[in-house]
């Protein structure tokens, strides 16, 4: 672990005890202070009392000799409205931060040669993978590594920092509102498209928590940022004119530039250090389909070549990459029929890409719905055969569907894979794909994406023979 010595001597509150809030909790004991811990809900607190850790019911106690609360990121910090733990520590000027702003006090303590090199990425869609690839080009390029954040274990439950090592970290928009010292030798942003409007307050607020990132970096500090969308792209142009050339990287999925890394198709172009000129084939990588992965490819790129990364190093490191779980990941193919858990897909700007990349899709989509709906995957409902309808939001995306696409109300997963696989099992046309790809949260049915993506997993492995056989398909 981390240990945290900033708060020694002095009592901190924990509130949220996932697994970030209880490596917290320990990190911060590990450095000499005082915790009081507490969740609302009683399985969280009998995991972290089995872990160890003392509860103390921070709606009852009094705050004075509190120094500060670290509250978990999925706990509302200003909207809709703060949690009633914020404006008690507000009460008392107690400081509300998180995990990684913690993170960042323990490497500003660090003498210079001794402080690891830190990646932030951020953005709406595409940070998991960015965040895995830049670390999996490192590792394979001969670094010592660390992934975390947002992604992977608590950075807090790390190993201490080593000279010359690397941390690579996923940043939500809650995480960031959280962090005020943490300063990224490389900060990304990939894109930005509205999500999370009920944390932010509106778009506006949203776009400022994923700027922060960047505010927070030093001099000499490096911005790689995505420019092909408007809010991103005008954001590139407002950094051009405070920071140097070199401190400013722009990619893009099919822009050119003089100076910066892009995609065309399936080739990635380094255009850095000399004339542009291709340097990654990505139909050497299988796991990075679709224009949205050219683009993360073309961020991993521009962060490992600001790190000193050779172009050809990174490119064979690419090539390898086995991909993540719950992104367009190929569960398997059974009597012709390809399974795809795009299960972290929680958007339509995230659904929209995986659609781009199949013909002929049967759509499981579903959940609970976010801000627009299914607009955003609107361009590509011509690849969609028929839609499967789940969660509190299928009623709602089949009036967004009605007159567009063939749809069936099927009420939960399994019900969804039962109905396309015995579609699927009944059309004669070759390639069918049935791709769970929700375009909304999953909170309604399942504790996350994950456990939705899991689930489906399990089904392709357990049902779905089964109704191959119900439907004489076998």
């Amino acid at each position: 672990m981390i240990p945290i010595h900033a708060y020694e001597g002095r009592r901190v509150a924990v509130f949220g005890l996932g697994r970030t809030g209880i490596a917290t909790a320990k990190a911060l004991e590990a450095g000499g202070a005082a915790v009081s811990c507490w969740d609302d809900a009683e399985p969280s607190r009998v995991r972290a009392q089995a872990e160890g850790l003392t509860l103390d019911d921070l709606n009852r106690r009094d705050w004075g000799d509190i120094a500060a609360l670290v509250l978990s990121p999925g706990i509302p910090l200003t909207h809709p409205k703060p949690h009633r733990v914020v404006e008690l520590a507000r009460a008392v000027d107690a400081p509300v931060i998180g995990d990684i702003e913690l993170f960042a006090m323990a490497i500003a303590d660090l003498p210079d040669k001794r402080r690891p090199k830190v990646i932030g990425i951020t953005g709406t869609n595409g940070k998991s993978t960015t965040t895995a690839l830049i670390g999996h080009i490192l590792r394979e390029t001969g670094r010592n590594v660390v992934v975390g954040g947002n992604i992977g274990d608590a950075i807090l439950a790390q190993a201490p920092p080593r000279p010359g090592s690397y941390y690579v970290l996923e940043l939500s928009s809650y995480q960031i509102d959280l962090t005020q010292t943490l300063a990224c030798d490389v900060a990304v942003l990939l894109n930005v498209s509205p999500d999370h409007i009920d944390r932010h307050g509106d778009f506006q607020g949203y776009l400022r928590a994923k700027q922060r990132l960047f505010s927070m970096q030093q001099p000499g500090g490096v911005a790689v940022i995505g420019i092909d969308d408007n809010e991103t792209s005008a954001f590139y142009s407002s950094l051009r004119q405070e920071r140097r050339e070199e401190e400013v990287i722009p990619i893009s999925a099919g822009r050119v530039f003089a100076r910066g890394v892009y995609a065309l198709g399936d080739r990635v172009y380094d255009a850095l250090d000399c004339a542009s000129h291709p340097v990654v084939d990505l139909v050497k990588s299988p796991s990075l389909p679709g224009r949205h992965n050219a683009q993360n490819a073309a961020a991993a790129l521009a962060v490992v070549r600001a790190l000193g990364v050779a172009g050809r190093a990174a490119a064979d490191a690419i090539a390898s990459f086995p991909g993540l779980a719950h992104r367009q990941e190929r569960i398997a193919t059974i009597n012709g029929i390809t399974y795809i858990n795009d299960s972290k897909a929680t958007n339509a700007e995230a659904a929209v890409q995986a659609l781009g990349c199949y013909e002929r899709v049967r759509w499981i989509v579903g959940g609970r719905a976010k801000e627009g709906g299914l607009a955003a995957a609107r361009s590509q409902f011509h690849r969609v055969e028929k839609a499967y309808l789940i969660g509190e939001a299928a009623e709602r995306f089949a009036r967004e569907l009605d007159g567009n696409i063939a749809c069936e109300l099927c009420g939960d997963l399994a019900g969804a894979l039962t109905a396309a696989t015995r579609d699927a099992g009944a059309d004669p046309a070759p390639g069918q794909i049935i791709l769970l790809s929700p375009a909304a949260a999953s909170f309604d049915q399942f504790t996350s994406y994950e456990a939705r993506g899991d689930t489906f997993r399990e089904l392709v492995g357990t049902l779905v023979p089964a109704v191959a056989v119900a439907e004489g398909v076998a």
